[in-house]
């Protein structure tokens, strides 16, 4: 694992419970180091600071995207704005953690990123997987998805998702028509239910309607208030 924290006491109180936790860590004090240090010895998991001097952690986050690094990376964030959280999502990260935070949420979070980034052991399904698993292709909704090439179109238009918004947008499309509640949804995808008070679940399904939605087009993630959310065509 690679950590990435400007603040001295975080970083080196996170080394430490990430080590005890079993995790091999290797931890640096700005952006510059943490790509110098993830282009030498690339790392299953990346926790990156938003806020450190020099290249912060969006623009780590952004370059990495852009040479093609898919290494699952969950970013430290003391903005709790949901346009702040959506750029990082935009700069390409798989999840994130507000400050301050327990811990423990951390670790969860990186089982979680860690579970979908694992191939499934022979015969066991991963997250959000059926009994469709041996089909490449699936579709619902009007949106067709290449489960292989882990690519998704909608109306023949291509649509740039990161690794969790594919995987939302997997589970909605398997069960196109049905609503899925809340902890349903975060099970399958995280791994772990963030209870109600979390905004996570909200900001990922408005961040893939921005994603899906075209002018003229109808929505087609809705909200079904106080349960969860359904993939339709209307």
């Amino acid at each position: 694992m690679l950590l990435a924290e400007d603040d001295r006491a975080i970083r080196h109180a996170l080394e430490r419970a990430l080590t005890l936790e079993g995790y091999a860590v290797t931890a640096v004090a700005d952006g510059v180091e943490a790509l110098a240090q993830a282009h030498r010895t690339p790392p299953d998991v990346l926790l990156l600071d938003v806020m450190m001097p020099g290249i912060d952690g969006l623009q780590v986050c952004r370059v990495l995207r852009a040479e093609g690094d898919r290494t699952p990376i969950l970013m430290l964030t003391a903005l709790v704005e949901t346009a702040d959280r959506i750029a990082g999502l935009d700069a390409g990260a798989d999840d994130y953690v507000v400050k301050p935070f327990d811990v423990e949420e951390v670790f969860a979070r990186l089982r979680a990123l860690l579970r979908r980034t694992s191939p499934a052991p022979v015969g066991e399904p991963g997250p959000a997987r059926d009994a469709q698993l041996s089909d490449r292709q699936i579709e619902g909704a009007g949106i067709r998805m290449d489960l292989q090439a882990r690519r998704a179109w909608r109306a023949g238009r291509e649509l740039e998702l990161t690794r969790t918004e594919f995987e939302l947008l997997e589970l909605l499309v398997r069960n196109a028509g049905i609503v899925l509640d809340h902890a349903t949804i975060y099970d399958r995808i995280w791994g772990y239910d963030f209870g109600p008070g979390s905004k996570n679940l909200a900001v990922y399904v408005g961040y893939l309607r921005r994603k899906l939605d075209a002018p003229g087009a109808p929505q087609l993630i809705h909200t079904v208030r106080g349960v969860g959310y359904v993939l339709r065509e209307e």
